[in-house]
């Protein structure tokens, strides 16, 4: 019984397992009719994303109109390349806040202008003015450009001079470093610079800002009280006929500052009114006398000697240079108005704040 048990039961293992291999073919089968399906409606996708991009691709944007940029003027850069002498130099970048337009300098140097076929030699200074802008007021350093007409050079020196310094100091531009370099208009800019005979010749600094920190405070104050000195032999300068000495009297608790005049102060009466007003005690009076005197009997030898100085130098110079100083010609120039700049026509200044003019 249980031998013919057991063939039974292994009977029935062998018929399931048959049936059950039987079966695995036909799932396989059904699982291969399926997955072609599958992958093709897949195929169908990527082949429509494709399509897609393809299109994406193929579209092109409408083409944007070409920018037309105005074409630079010969000399429109003149104005920055001169120099700004005596202007301060945390204030050189507020003179280039705006695109001022100096096409009446640019003009000068055309056929019927004043500085035409001249030889000119330009600088550049600021004159902080108020001026209105959109509606608004705001000091503003205007830029000023000087243009001198002459054969040679005008100046190789610079005048510093301040409220707080008791005389004009007379230095050479080189100790400043300053001098007169050739300007080249930018259609000349690819030539040899040797080759060009340059008509225009601007005030140059080389001094940079990066380099001031290495400078002692007095030195750099100089930078901001300077301006081109120019010498007119045939003339008698201010210094020849001044007769001002500026007094600065050590005196306690305070020192004294006022200006005297030889010609037209009266030295016990000047004194007696110090006193009176009390920027002078009694008993520095004699002093003070006798420090005044001093700077009178200077003051007398520096005019001396420079009449002395301008005979010399007449005697010496030839009828050529003579007329190059007589025909010397100074034209200053402020920049036009434009809707970009502010309107500077109505605080313009003669050349008078110029040292030794």
């Amino acid at each position: 019984m249980r031998k013919g048990t057991k063939r039974k039961a292994s009977h029935k293992e062998e018929g399931k397992s048959t049936e059950e291999t039987s079966k695995e073919p036909s799932k396989s089968a059904e699982e291969t009719d399926q997955e072609p399906s599958k992958s093709t409606e897949e195929t169908q996708k990527e082949s429509s994303k494709a399509a897609t991009r393809a299109k994406r691709v193929k579209a092109s944007k409408p083409k944007s109109e070409p920018e037309f940029f105005p074409e630079k003027r010969n000399l429109e850069d003149l104005w920055q390349q001169v120099f700004p002498v005596g202007t301060e130099w945390d204030q050189l970048d507020l003179v280039y806040q705006y695109k001022w337009n100096f096409s009446n300098l640019e003009n000068a140097f055309e056929e019927g202008g004043e500085l035409y076929a001249q030889k000119s030699y330009l600088f550049g200074c600021t004159e902080p003015q108020l001026v209105f802008f959109k509606g608004e007021g705001k000091v503003t350093c205007i830029p000023v450009v000087v243009a001198v007409v002459s054969p040679f050079p005008p100046s190789d020196k610079i005048g510093i001079n301040s409220v707080q310094r008791e005389a004009e100091e007379i230095l050479p531009m080189k100790q400043m470093k300053m001098d007169w370099v050739p300007y080249i208009p930018l259609e000349d800019r690819d030539s040899q610079v040797e080759r060009l005979k340059s008509q225009i010749f601007i005030l140059s600094c080389t001094q940079r800002r990066a380099g001031l920190k290495h400078l002692k405070l007095e030195h750099v104050k100089k930078f901001e009280y300077c301006l081109p000195y120019f010498y007119q032999p045939l003339q008698e300068d201010e210094l020849e006929q001044n007769t001002i000495v500026q007094i600065i009297f050590p005196a306690e608790p305070k020192p004294v500052f006022c200006e005297f005049d030889w010609d037209l102060d009266e030295l016990e009466e000047f004194t007696d009114k110090l006193v009176e007003e009390e920027e002078l005690s009694e008993d520095q009076k004699d002093a003070f006398k006798d420090f005044v005197q001093e700077k009178v009997r200077e003051g007398k030898k520096a005019n001396r000697e420079a009449r002395e100085a301008r005979k010399k130098a007449l005697e010496e110079m030839s009828e050529e240079t003579k007329d190059a100083f007589q025909n010397m010609r100074f034209y200053k120039f402020y920049p036009v108005p434009t809707p970009d700049t502010p309107d500077v026509s109505n605080v313009k200044m003669l050349l008078s704040n110029l040292s030794g003019v």
